[in-house]
C-alpha cells in the first residue's frame, strides 16, 4: 500500500472506531440523508450528528451533496476503498495458512 493510501486508511480507521459513525455509515449507505434525518433516526442531537458527519467527511468516508437548501450525506465508495484495500492485503497470507492447515489435516487422515 502506498503512503497516500496508507494515510487515507489511517484516517478512515480512526473515524470508524466510533460506533455512532459506523451507525451513520449504515444509515447513509443506500440513500443520502440530511443531518436532521441522521439525528432523528439515530436518536442523537443535530449537533452530535453534525460532528460525526464532519469527521466522516474529513476521513473521506462520506460526501456532501446539496439539494436546494439541504445538505445530504452519502457514503463515498472511494473512501471506503482504502479500508477495503487494507483488509485485502491480509487474504493471501491467510489463504496460504489455511492451505497449510488443510493439507496437514488431509495428510493426517491418510496416515
Amino acid at each position: 500500500m502506498n503512503a497516500a493510501r496508507a494515510l487515507a486508511a489511517e484516517g478512515a480507521w480512526r473515524a470508524l472506531a466510533d460506533g455512532n459513525r459506523r451507525r451513520i455509515l449504515t444509515l447513509v449507505r443506500n440513500r443520502p440523508a440530511s443531518v436532521g434525518e441522521v439525528a432523528e433516526r439515530l436518536g442523537m442531537s443535530q449537533q452530535i450528528a453534525s460532528h460525526h458527519l464532519r469527521v466522516l467527511r474529513g476521513a473521506g468516508l462520506v460526501t456532501e451533496q446539496r439539494e436546494r437548501t439541504r445538505h445530504l450525506f452519502v457514503v463515498r465508495t472511494d473512501g471506503m476503498a482504502a479500508v477495503s484495500d487494507f483488509l485485502e492485503e491480509f487474504w493471501p497470507s491467510r489463504l496460504r495458512a489455511l492451505k497449510r492447515v488443510s493439507e496437514a489435516a488431509a495428510k493426517r487422515r491418510r496416515a
